[in-house]
């Protein structure tokens, strides 16, 4: 057997100049992009705990006002103690009313105060985290987009219980499974998607396409007892229920 080493040269140079070509072009800005979207995530999470710690101190400061009313109830106390033994039982009554009346309205108000900040802290995270995704969205080739977005799709379904599966492999094409996007979808991006959940599933399955705007960025898939999201509004609730579970934590 004779080796043109030549070819072999050649073709070698091809396969170098491809990976290089691979390596600046699609790995490298896909890994910086994914990276600053972690980065961006972890300044939204800080400036939520920074917004966190705000609502602390406010709701220290109303503890303290707690205790003073506390200490001017002992001190009325005191003074009634002092009056004549016939207005004694008024003075104690009436202070005593006056204090619980008084203690109602401020323990409301910092009831009211705290669930306010909260909504507040919950409300500024999921604006920042809209603003933040809607800036990545930007910088997206939109068929990258679509590539990344499905390509973690199919990773979670093949990661599914067999059950689970089950129910997308069960649709029918009366009840097909759905396919939500952002935005109406091209029909090479249509036959992407196809053959992406046909390499999920290991057979072609019913789909019907749909936009769905609110999902910012990101592709879902629903059957009719199963949901299967990869799609930055799947993030921003992800985030927004971490954020309430961490107050509830506080609060209990």
């Amino acid at each position: 057997m004779r080796i043109d080493w030549w070819t072999l040269a050649l073709q070698t140079v091809n396969v170098l100049i491809l990976i290089w070509i691979l390596a600046r072009f699609f790995f490298r800005p896909v890994a910086d992009i994914v990276a600053k979207r972690q980065s961006e995530a972890n300044s939204l999470l800080s400036e939520a705990a920074s917004t966190r710690n705000a609502a602390d101190e406010a709701r220290a400061a109303a503890d303290k006002m707690r205790t003073d009313i506390r200490a001017e109830q002992d001190r009325l106390i005191a003074e009634a103690r002092t009056a004549a033994q016939s207005e004694k039982q008024q003075v104690l009554a009436q202070a005593s009313e006056d204090i619980a009346k008084l203690r109602g309205e401020m323990e409301a108000t910092i009831a009211r105060d705290r669930e306010a900040a909260e909504r507040a802290v919950i409300a500024r995270a999921t604006e920042l985290a809209v603003q933040i995704a809607q800036r990545l969205l930007g910088r997206f080739p939109p068929a990258l987009s679509l590539a990344v977005f499905l390509d973690g799709l199919c990773q979670e379904l093949r990661a599914l219980p067999s059950e689970a599966r089950e129910s997308f492999m069960t649709a029918t094409a009366d009840q097909p499974v759905e396919v939500a996007t952002v935005a109406l979808l091209s029909n090479e991006q249509v036959e992407q998607v196809r053959r992406g959940l046909k390499e999920a599933f290991d057979a072609d399955i019913p789909l019907t396409f749909r936009v769905e705007p609110d999902l910012i960025a990101g592709i879902e898939l629903h059957s009719r007892g199963m949901i299967v999201r990869n799609s930055w509004r799947a993030d921003l609730d992800r985030i927004r229920e971490e954020l309430n579970r961490v107050n509830d934590l506080k609060e209990s």
